[in-house]
């Protein structure tokens, strides 16, 4: 499944300043200011004041939705009432190793497509779903099949260590 992400942005009317490196912008990540060619700034070698001809530019990776998120509400149905086998990712946004295995999540739901349905369950979103599975560290993903937890592993690990625990329960 591939998706657009389609976004505008504001920026305030004072000046953005920024180092060689990158703007500044409060509240925003993944935002860099890059000027377009022909742009001159005026300004010392360690501060300069972006001009308006400048542009902003998201180099955010593609965020391509390929495993559906759940949440407290439909777990029963999607995971516990579920006829196949299902993997579950429980993370949290601020988590960095949950970024981590994202790309690895994903590679697995179109490596295992139609044998295996996939989930992501944000902890922060549904707190009681990841209490009541005893969830005390992210990313932690575990395997269900026939509405019972099959096998849990904590921790950004290595594509090889996610499809031996899936190969156990097809």
């Amino acid at each position: 499944m591939a998706a657009t992400l389609t976004f505008s942005l504001a920026i305030p009317s004072s000046p953005i300043t920024f180092t060689r490196s990158s703007a500044i912008f409060p509240n925003y990540s993944a935002l860099r200011l890059r000027p377009i060619a022909a742009t001159r700034f005026a300004a010392s070698p360690t501060s300069r004041i972006a001009p308006r001809t400048a542009r902003i530019v998201c180099e955010a990776q593609d965020t391509a939705l390929e495993v559906a998120p759940i949440t407290d509400a439909n777990w029963q149905s999607l995971v516990l009432e579920s006829e196949s086998t299902v993997l579950v990712e429980f993370w949290a946004p601020w988590c960095g190793p949950c970024r981590m295995i994202h790309p690895i999540i994903d590679e697995l739901a179109k490596d295992y497509v139609g044998k295996l349905k996939f989930y992501k369950l944000n902890t922060d979103e549904s707190p009681s779903t990841a209490t009541r599975y005893g969830i005390r560290s992210i990313p932690t993903v575990m395997i269900f099949k026939n509405g019972e937890k099959k096998d849990t592993v904590i921790g950004a690990v290595p594509k090889s260590t996610l499809t031996t625990s899936i190969e156990k329960f097809l």
